[in-house]
């Protein structure tokens, strides 16, 4: 018998405010550490809570494509993606509220497959619609653009 895991569920992260900029968070057993750079005040013992975020993107992105693979029968190899991301930090340096603080998010995936184009246009058409948190991006007002290199091996 397959079990089949929920489709609504609940997590719960606890943050320690380890010093202005630093913050250390933990979910399940595990732990992560955020931290803004030296030139903002930080210590740069972790990625800034933006660029934690745009990591969750490119790790939604390859876990999303390789469940879209699997159920197509899409064979992925070498999987690599790039987040370059404009970011308005007027809000967070408090100048002025922002509403969309990345206005453009661009994602160059890359990988290597033996499957047909037919195939791999199902999974680029997939992505968007099933990765929550480029979901989130683009309800947001971001523009989330996918830049794909396919290399088609025989």
């Amino acid at each position: 018998m397959k079990i089949r895991p929920k489709t609504i569920w609940s997590m719960t992260l606890d943050g320690s405010c380890d010093t202005p900029t630093k913050t250390t968070v933990g979910s399940r057993d595990l732990t992560l550490t955020m931290d803004e750079p030296k030139d903002r005040g930080g210590t740069n013992l972790g990625l800034m809570p933006l660029e934690t975020m745009m990591a969750g993107l490119i790790g939604c992105t390859n876990v999303v494509s390789h469940k879209i693979a699997k159920a197509n029968g899409i064979e992925i190899e070498n999987m690599s993606v790039r987040a370059e991301v404009t970011v308005n930090s007027s809000g967070t340096r408090l100048v002025k509220e922002v509403d969309v603080p990345f206005p453009e998010v661009r994602l160059f995936i890359e990988f290597t497959t033996v499957s047909d184009r037919v195939a791999v246009e199902i999974l680029k058409r997939d992505l968007r619609r099933y990765c929550a948190v480029s979901k989130v991006l683009q309800q947001a007002g971001s523009t989330v653009e996918e830049i794909w290199t396919i290399h088609h091996r025989a």
